[in-house]
């Protein structure tokens, strides 16, 4: 009898069909997703852009609030801008309060803004008072001119009274300036703003931890520089009322006795403030 021969073991030429079935499937997967992501539901990017926008509005993060696009049936809204804005982040009594003291410097100040020397605007930062170069300094100097000391000196008795901290900006057109005194605009918008700083604390014995002074050159514009109005609007020192309270019941701005609170919703109460009212 013939011994039987053992069978040899079958061998697979078809194993890289797994490998090959795995990787579509991979791919197939990874192009799944990505068409998912393209299809995102835009109306729940907007919401949640605008949830994000309140909640670091809220912790004073951004200065400007959400403006969404209504969103229809037929069309999508676009995922909102939780940076860019014009309008303050501050609770309804701080605007208020900046408004009352805003329309007692229009009273003040009406002539200096029928003659377009002054402007005043609730902007995002705060109130913004304008104080253009033709009413209150010679050109090429960063003093304030003695005529105009009447008009800072009824500026400054409104402010002091306040409780909000101050920041005087200087600013200046694109024309380059080259005197003895300044080498750049970059200078001459710095001592303006300084030197204003200075008046506020030795002339009206302003606290100078709420002051700051700053100097921004031809870099800030309201206006273009291509025309002469233009850069006579540019030309200018902002003093801008902003929306907080440097706490130092040390060194009080007024010897008239007065508390400021800041409460916790975000709202002011000065005891100055309402015994005048």
């Amino acid at each position: 009898m013939r011994r039987r021969r053992k069978d040899r073991p079958h061998v697979n030429h078809e194993r890289w069909l797994v490998s090959y079935a795995d990787f579509i499937t991979l791919m197939f997967a990874f192009f799944v997703v990505m068409f998912a992501t393209s299809q995102a539901d835009k109306k729940k990017e907007a919401q949640v852009s605008q949830a994000i926008d309140q909640a670091f509005r809220t912790m004073g993060l951004f200065q400007s609030p959400v403006k969404a696009l209504a969103a229809s049936d037929d069309n999508a809204a676009v995922p909102v801008n939780i940076v860019m804005g014009d309008e303050l982040a501050a609770s309804p009594a701080v605007k208020e309060d900046l408004k009352r003291i805003q329309n007692q410097l229009q009273g003040k100040l009406s002539n200096q803004i029928a003659q377009h020397v002054v402007a005043m605007h609730l902007g995002r930062d705060g109130l913004v008072i304008s104080l253009r170069e033709a009413g209150f300094y010679d050109s090429g100097s960063a003093a304030p001119h003695a005529a105009s000391l009447s008009s800072l000196d009824a500026i400054a008795d409104t402010l002091k009274s306040s409780p909000y901290d101050i920041r005087i900006e200087g600013h200046t057109d694109n024309v380059p300036v080259h005197t003895s005194q300044f080498d750049s605009n970059w200078e001459l918008s710095t001592a303006r703003a300084t030197k204003l700083v200075r008046l506020f604390i030795e002339r009206q014995e302003f606290r100078p931890a709420r002051l700051s002074a700053s100097g921004y050159g031809e870099f800030h514009p309201v206006a273009s520089n291509e025309t002469a109005e233009g850069r006579s609007e540019n030309r200018r020192v902002d003093i801008i009322v902003l929306p907080r309270i440097t706490p130092d019941a040390s060194t009080p701005d007024s010897p008239v006795p007065g508390k400021t609170i800041m409460k916790k919703d975000g709202s002011v109460f000065n005891s100055n403030l309402a015994l005048a009212r």
